[in-house]
């Protein structure tokens, strides 16, 4: 287990003052309030720290100097190689290679290795600096950054990760992917060295605690990338910990006779290593955190804050039963409190992945009960983006807390006007018409499908509401209510059908998953099953209202016909029918016309046995109107006279 920050437990909310945040008496005298630190000491008692690493021999005994080096390229064989900045600048050798090379030369000379990985981290930065063998053997962290601080060109306030161009647009991903991919691949050797890490995160640090902005920002992340790297070597050495010891325990429990005390001894021995190993990775993880992310999650800068959550959350995620509790939390809720959106978005989308969780439900109650008015009055921020992103975090707060009593067991049973989605359904209707953010429901639909798809797919419960009486004590909905549900209703079925969102959502359409398109096919034949029914009932209830019979006649374009024939729903189709053909005769609205005709369309089709019946009730009807224009035609042409507005309307 991790051994959490000595920082105080309790959550009191930092104030906002002339910074982003002000901190308590007690967080303050920890941190220090200049933000000072000496350098990241990760060794245990004894252990040779980070200071001391001038006075280590290096792993060939030689200086890093001579003829193998030049201008900061290695030399093999008369073959020039990149430098490891060039090489990630590039992004596009693979990784793990490149990694590879250096541990080789690590091997080989360590002393060598480490400064072609401290200039490295040096022109990351933007620095046109460089770490000299000679500065590495004599001069501590804090005077080879002075160095370096010296010779930045101060004048460009731009460095690697913050250029534009296409030459700089994956920089930062392989930056983070070469750390990541440097932690992995040292896990077993030469990460528990006592040298390679501890100069490293010495010098992250000190990098972190500059003055410079590219310095300060770039070994930020790269410190945060790093512990994320480490916090996955914790995980891993605690789930072999935790193996070892059963297979121990089994062992030690079988009979004395079948019991193999080599086996024990091997066990045993590997458990301590193991242990050994997970306390080495502990002060590392302790050093950075300490030295790096108390200081910058409240940095000046707003990138370097969001750098700090966003990481955090990740760890949380990760190793939960390390890093999920109120020590680690505690930032996440006071940064809640942050001036800039975007750190906010960060805070609130680290959260989503940990109540996302239902495992984590009994660690989060207390930062729950604690924060939760804060996210609550987050729905309202200024940034739309924070504002959806608390609305989904509240959604899942909600599916993790909450508690059903058995007498509504009952309840949820119950389909339709009496169903427990029946007031919820009201209300999502009363907030598209109250809200004046956006006229579309599409949108609404689109927003709320990954979080409320049940209640958005409950047509049985849409369906009473629109059909059946109210209940005793019950408030009918209004003409208008009933317009905006039908257009919901619409809304949900088109995107159920389609399974893409609507335009302006999304990148566009994608490849289905197998799972997504068995949801896809369901969703179609629940469809059908229900509206086949269901759509004749509404067209002769509203068949009047030019808004709703827009809508409803769009449903049939989302159907599967088979189940027409399939389900014995002849006579409802039959109905459908009925009911366009009586539109048609009573409407000159445009729009009711053009979805009449879509829908005959629709149902018009050669591949499916319902074709027949679609055709001749069709043909009917165009037979009927033309005859009945014809007629009017000719006694309008007997009469001579201006047709008045009787004779325009009966005109089809």
């Amino acid at each position: 287990m991790i051994a959490a920050p000595e920082i105080p437990t309790d959550f009191n909310l930092l104030q906002e003052s002339e910074t982003h945040f002000s901190s308590d008496t007690d967080f303050e005298d920890i941190e220090g309030k200049n933000q000072k630190q000496g350098k990241g000491k990760t060794c245990k008692k004894g252990k040779k720290g980070p200071a001391e690493k001038g006075k280590s021999g290096n792993g060939g005994g030689k200086p890093p100097s001579g003829p193998n080096r030049m201008n900061g390229h290695h030399q093999q064989n008369g073959v020039e190689n990149m430098m490891l900045f060039e090489v990630v600048k590039m992004g596009k050798s693979a990784m793990q290679s490149v990694v590879d090379d250096w541990i080789e030369s690590y091997k080989h000379d360590r002393d060598i290795a480490l400064l072609d990985l401290i200039n490295f981290f040096i022109q990351c930065s933007g620095c046109k600096g460089v770490v000299t063998a000679e500065m590495f053997r004599h001069m501590q962290n804090s005077e080879i950054i002075r160095k370096m601080t010296e010779e930045f060109d101060e004048d460009s306030g731009d460095y690697p990760l913050t250029m534009a161009g296409p030459q700089w647009k994956k920089f930062k991903s392989s930056f983070c992917e070469f750390i990541g991919v440097l932690v992995r691949q040292c896990q077993y050797s030469i990460i528990y060295d006592e040298y390679m890490m501890d100069t490293v995160i010495s010098l992250l640090t000190g990098l972190s605690d500059s003055q410079v902005r590219a310095f300060r920002h770039t070994s930020t992340l790269a410190a945060m990338k790093l512990m994320t790297a480490l916090v996955n070597v914790a995980l891993n050495l605690s789930i072999n910990m935790d193996n070892t010891q059963r297979q121990y325990e089994a062992e030690r429990n079988k009979m004395i006779g079948k019991r193999a005390n080599e086996r024990l001894e091997l066990l045993l021995q590997k458990r301590k290593e193991l242990q050994e190993n997970q306390d080495e990775i502990e002060n590392m993880m302790n050093a950075i955190f300490k030295g790096v992310f108390v200081h910058r999650y409240r940095d000046a800068i707003a990138e370097i804050r969001a750098i700090c959550i966003e990481e955090i959350g990740i760890w949380m995620k990760m190793y939960s039963d390390a890093f999920l509790n109120d020590s680690y939390l505690k930032y996440v809720g006071w940064t809640m409190h942050d001036k800039q959106g975007e750190v906010r978005l960060k805070c609130l989308t680290a959260l989503q992945g940990l109540y996302y969780n239902k495992e984590l439900n009994s660690k989060l109650e207390l930062f729950t009960s604690r924060f939760k008015d804060r996210i609550v009055s987050m729905t309202l921020d200024k940034e739309y983006d924070v504002a959806v992103q608390a609305i989904k975090l509240l959604t899942l707060v909600l599916q993790l807390f909450s508690r059903r009593d058995p007498e509504e067991d009952g309840i949820m049973k119950r389909r339709g006007r009496q169903g427990p989605n029946a007031n919820l359904v009201k209300t999502l209707v009363f907030f598209f018409l109250e809200s004046e953010l956006h006229e579309h429901a599409a949108y609404l639909v689109d927003s709320m499908w990954d979080c409320a798809t049940e209640l958005l797919k409950d047509w049985e419960c849409m369906n009473s509401l629109l059909l059946e009486e109210p209940l005793s004590g019950e408030e009918a909905l209004t003409d208008r209510q009933e317009s905006a549900l039908i257009e919901i209703m619409l809304c949900t079925i088109r995107q159920a059908a389609e399974c893409h969102p609507p335009v302006g959502r999304g990148t566009g359409k994608r490849v289905l998953t197998a799972k997504e398109k068995k949801t896809q096919l369901d969703d179609r034949t629940r469809i059908t099953e229900l509206f086949a029914v269901a759509l004749p009932q509404l067209l002769a209830k509203y068949s009047v209202d030019a808004e709703k019979v827009t809508n409803l006649l769009q449903l049939p374009q989302y159907f599967d016909l088979e189940i027409y024939t399939t389900g014995r729903l002849e006579k409802h189709l039959d109905a459908l029918l009925r009911q366009i053909r009586n539109i048609v005769e009573k409407h000159t609205d445009t729009d009711v016309l053009e979805a009449c005709s879509k829908t005959y369309h629709a149902l018009c089709n050669e591949e499916f046995t319902i074709f027949n019946r679609v055709d001749i009730s069709r043909s009917q009807l165009i037979d009927e109107l033309a005859d009945k224009f014809n007629r009017l035609l000719e006694d309008f042409l007997q009469e001579g006279e201006e047709p008045d507005e009787d004779d325009a309307y009966q005109c089809p």
